[in-house]
């Protein structure tokens, strides 16, 4: 195995952990995940589901240039030593079939026990298998794709606008589950049936993604955490060399610095 080189122009983690990022889809902010992994590196890369979107390239192949470039990046590191381990989802669920192979640095998975600085032990899932909707219901998983889609595809347009008009990224999608009581129960429901889990297999924290929903907190005593996804928010989950854990909110912080750029230059 590959020992790790760490470069000093980044921004080092001990583990970082990406989760739906849904290469192959228009919604997926392929661009703005490279430029993440160019800033921050890792001993430890974490795949946590739904990283490409095999669903949607059923019905419609799209894969731009930007999409390999990510596939590329993973690679990179792995050539440079970082451990990259992939645990699938529901949406590559095609890859379970492979569950268990591994290339070099690289290991393909369905679940995964991760070892924190500290000694803790974190269950990692994609999260899936306690959707109820997604396991018994694919029908109706299906529509509510569907109806996600349209979403992305209207936010993308007034995104559009409001880049022009000088305003930052504003998600329409994650506005429209927050607003609606019936989207707040289910990612209640969700949380808490993860961690229901996790303290039946004696494990101190559990991460995961599925839901699009960034998150740490503690449900019960035990550790909740979720990777977020790379269609909305482009967040990140992140240990530091100290065991701790932090969200990474890319989306804003990208944005913020394009806005912040023109008056560094002028101060200089």
């Amino acid at each position: 195995m590959t020992q790790y080189r760490r470069d000093p122009s980044k921004t080092h983690f001990r583990t970082i952990f990406l989760s739906d990022i849904h290469l192959g889809t228009r919604g997926c902010q392929a661009e703005l995940l490279t430029g993440f992994l160019k800033q921050h590196s890792c001993d430890r890369l974490v795949l946590v589901g739904d990283i490409i979107d095999g669903w949607r390239m059923k019905s419609n192949i799209y894969w731009p240039q930007a999409h390999t470039n990510v596939l590329r990046r993973f690679f990179t590191l792995t050539k440079r030593g970082t451990q990259v381990v992939y645990v699938t989802g529901n949406h590559d669920e095609f890859l379970r079939r492979y569950s268990g192979m591994e290339l070099g640095n690289l290991t393909l998975v369905d679940r995964y026990i991760h070892t924190t600085a500290d000694g803790s032990r974190c269950l990692v899932v994609h999260g899936d298998e306690f959707d109820v909707i997604t396991r018994y219901h694919r029908w109706i998983a299906w529509l509510g794709d569907i109806g996600y889609t349209v979403l992305l595809e209207l936010n993308r347009h007034l995104n559009r606008l409001r880049s022009r008009l000088g305003y930052g990224y504003w998600s329409l999608s994650a506005w429209v589950k927050h607003r609606v009581k019936r989207a707040v129960g289910y990612i209640s429901d969700f949380e808490e049936a993860v961690v229901h889990s996790c303290e039946k297999e004696g494990f101190d924290a559990v991460i995961c993604g599925h839901i699009h929903h960034a998150e740490i907190r503690d449900i019960a005593g035990t550790r909740y955490m979720n990777c977020g996804d790379w269609v909305e928010s482009c967040t990140a989950l992140v240990e530091d060399e100290r065991g701790q854990f932090h969200i990474l909110r890319w989306q804003e912080e990208a944005t913020a610095n394009v806005f912040e750029l023109p008056k560094q230059v002028s101060a200089g």
